[in-house]
């Protein structure tokens, strides 16, 4: 479904000749064909998401590269393009929120010590999917088991 809907976007981006939105869809679309080729799958939506938060965070990863080297030009085009990466992904969700879930797969596995990370990371990995950057569950994990 949500492999039709980036279709669909992408077919009017052309039509309304937003050719900016026409390049992400087209790459997002490209990072999807490239993995059910290398795996020789039929992706499921879930799987389509994951693909669409990494290209996000590919993007919000280069922004500190843009930043030191003072391109607004680029910042700008990076920060586009993750708005319209954002509007195929689930609400994020908040600091506070990723939070109490941790607490719960804290309480849940009986994790006490940062050794318990992996346990905990996986979990939430599960739970949270898409709406959540990892490098955040990464961070309220490790304050929490400290």
């Amino acid at each position: 479904m949500l492999k039709e809907k980036l279709m669909s976007d992408l077919k009017e981006a052309m039509r309304e000749k937003q050719i900016l939105r026409k390049n992400v869809v087209q790459m997002i679309r490209a990072a999807i064909l490239q993995v059910e080729k290398d795996k020789q799958i039929e992706l499921d939506d879930n799987q389509v998401l994951e693909i669409i938060a990494k290209e996000s965070k590919k993007r919000k990863d280069s922004l500190s590269d843009y930043e030191k080297s003072g391109r607004q030009d680029l910042i700008d085009g990076v920060n586009q393009e993750i708005e319209i990466i954002a509007e195929y992904l689930p609400k994020q969700l908040s600091k506070e929120e990723i939070t109490n879930i941790v607490k719960g797969i804290i309480e849940e596995t009986g994790a006490s010590t940062i050794k318990d990370m992996g346990k905990v990371m996986k979990l939430a990995k599960e739970k949270m999917g898409a709406s959540a950057d990892g490098k955040t569950i990464n961070e309220v994990a490790k304050k929490l088991l400290n």
